[in-house]
């Protein structure tokens, strides 16, 4: 979906057995047009059911307000039971900014939601992080004590009247808490227990807000208290962290519950080996665990770079296999199979049309070459070259790291496969981007211009996408330049079993450089723009002249290497 400004939106319902009931929720969100629905997460035993989807913030409001009254008509609280904490029929609702646009405006988009709802629905409306209208509604924990069955009470309390609606009691659908926050990750670690108490011990040494401190018995004995009256609390390991402990009937084990705030301050991976440790001191052992809901590609990619580092093993392997590492060092396919297209943020906004080149296979893509039509071309083809030299850089330096004997290296010629790696990733990404490129220019010469306002118009389309068609393979120079870094290394340290292999990329980063340089070259030729055509010129071609000189330098050592 192709959008500037994009928010996210993670409500919560208060149902997660009967489908029927689910999907009646979820079509709702579907008629708003221009809105992606992402996942759709049920849970049996917690009875809740996570929902992403994503679009543009007016239309992603609308289709909350929808999914919130389909389910308040759907769900009766009074008949609802579950081990997760709630209060409403939509239990929470956060809006999460993904794109293009600021906290500031999400607050504003989450108030105006808020107080729709509770204008239009009669449902009690709290608000929470970043839309906090009141300093202790900030945490949701604290708004949801009580939960439903307390609600009643609660909104006779004249300290939690609702921030919108009435502070009436609505039992069928409950009250509802609506915020702005960053991105939150649901995890829960999977115990060979079925003991709720240990998982909440476990919990307990985990979270930021740690465990109540008491005498002598840490269960029953005497709360202390600080000089204020309040609680004196023994803070725990990881910071940004919520969790609870709960035994989970569906599956026959206790699990520890986590929200993760913050994943640049405690990451997914972090947490996990944290976990390991307060259960292996209790006797108990971590099986697995569970992500709920959807995760940015960099929760996963990182866990794999951090358990490949613990092996002491190259982490510049291509992405699928970063997070293959990370799905099987975390045990996250042990309750169901876990498919990163269907879980991964990212993965599921993607344009197929981004990678219509490069997801093809090689006979598909040799076949669109060869065919009657000028894109791919040349350009697409330069750009593919240079990420086979850069694949070949980050092989030999795999390979390399990997070589008995040199053990106490690994961590050297893990750095370079990844530059190997993050160069290749870009060379596969211009190969899509030089066709796009060279259709702007087709769509522009299909412009109307039967008016002067549409020949300046056309001109002016003509003008941006040619500069673009140039600024392109330039760009490809640039990275499969940077390769000879690489290949350069590996051909004077690495595995010299593999120095030929070292030179076949050296080969196909400077046919990457030179069939750009003829790409920059030819595009050149229609622009009308003389200081930006003299100014991309003499940079081509004093790359082109370095490539050819570097390229000399290093197939010599190659040579000399192999005895030739």
């Amino acid at each position: 979906m192709a959008a500037n400004r994009l928010i996210e939106c993670v409500p919560n319902f208060s149902e997660g057995r009967d489908m029927h009931i689910i999907q009646q929720i979820t079509d709702e969100i579907k008629t708003v047009e221009g809105v992606q629905l992402l996942n759709v997460d049920p849970g049996k035993a917690t009875n809740r059911t996570v929902v992403t989807f994503v679009g543009e913030p007016g239309q992603v409001i609308e289709a909350a307000f929808r999914a919130i009254k389909k389910a308040g008509e759907v769900i009766d609280m009074s008949k609802h039971s579950g081990e997760h904490p709630r209060m409403g029929a939509t239990d929470v609702c956060p809006l999460i900014p993904i794109s293009g646009i600021s906290m500031e405006e999400v607050v504003k988009y989450a108030l105006q939601l808020a107080k729709r709802v509770g204008e239009e629905l009669s449902i009690p409306v709290y608000c929470y992080e970043e839309a906090a209208q009141k300093p202790d509604r900030k945490n949701l924990a604290t708004i949801r004590a009580g939960e439903y069955e307390g609600l009643a009470k609660k909104l006779e309390d004249l300290n939690w009247q609702p921030d919108f609606g009435k502070a009436v009691f609505n039992p069928k659908s409950g009250a509802t808490v609506i915020g702005a926050r960053d991105f939150l990750v649901a995890y829960n670690i999977n115990l060979n227990t079925t003991s709720t108490r240990r998982a909440n011990s476990i919990a307990f040494d985990l979270r930021e807000n740690g465990r109540i401190l008491r005498e002598g018995d840490p269960v029953t004995g005497k709360v202390i208290l600080d000089e204020n009256g309040e609680p004196k609390r023994q803070p725990g390991v990881l910071k940004s962290v919520k969790a609870i402990g709960w035994y989970i009937e569906e599956y026959g084990i206790a699990q520890v519950s986590m929200n993760l705030t913050n994943i640049e301050i405690t990451p997914l991976h972090v947490a996990f080996d944290e976990a390991v440790k307060s259960a292996t001191s209790r006797g108990i052992r971590v099986t697995g665990s569970e992500l709920v809901g959807l995760v940015p590609k960099k929760v996963l990619t990182d866990a794999g770079k951090y358990f490949l580092e613990k092996q002491e093993r190259s982490v510049g392997v291509s992405e699928s296999e970063l997070i293959h590492i990370a799905v099987k060092s975390l045990g996250l396919d042990e309750l169901a199979p876990f498919n990163p297209r269907e879980r991964v943020i990212e993965y599921l906004l993607e344009d197929p049309a981004q990678k219509a080149l490069v997801s093809k296979d090689l006979e598909a893509f040799a076949d669109a070459t060869a065919s009657e039509s000028p894109a791919p071309g040349g350009g697409s083809i330069a750009a593919y070259v240079g990420a086979l030299g850069a694949s070949l850089g980050a092989m030999v330096g795999n390979l390399s790291s990997h070589k008995p004997g040199w053990d106490d290296r690994w961590a050297y010629f893990s750095e370079w496969a990844a530059k190997g790696q993050a160069l290749k990733e870009e060379l596969l990404f211009l190969v899509d981007e030089d066709t796009r490129a060279f259709n702007a220019i087709i769509d522009a010469v299909r412009m109307p211009k039967a008016t002067d306002d549409e020949k300046k118009s056309r001109s002016e389309a003509m003008k941006q996408a040619t500069k673009y068609a140039i600024e392109v393979p330039f760009r490809v120079m640039e990275t499969a330049w940077k390769s000879f870094e690489v290949l350069e290394e590996m051909t004077a340290h690495g595995n010299p079993n593999s120095v030929s292999d070292a030179g076949v990329g050296v080969l196909c980063a400077k046919t990457a450089v030179f069939g750009a340089y003829l790409n920059v070259m030819i595009n050149c030729m229609g622009l009308k723009d003389p200081d930006f055509v003299n100014d991309m010129q003499s940079r081509a071609n004093a790359m082109l002249e370095n490539a050819v000189k570097k390229e000399q330098e290093i197939m010599d050592a190659v040579k000399a290497k192999i005895g030739i």
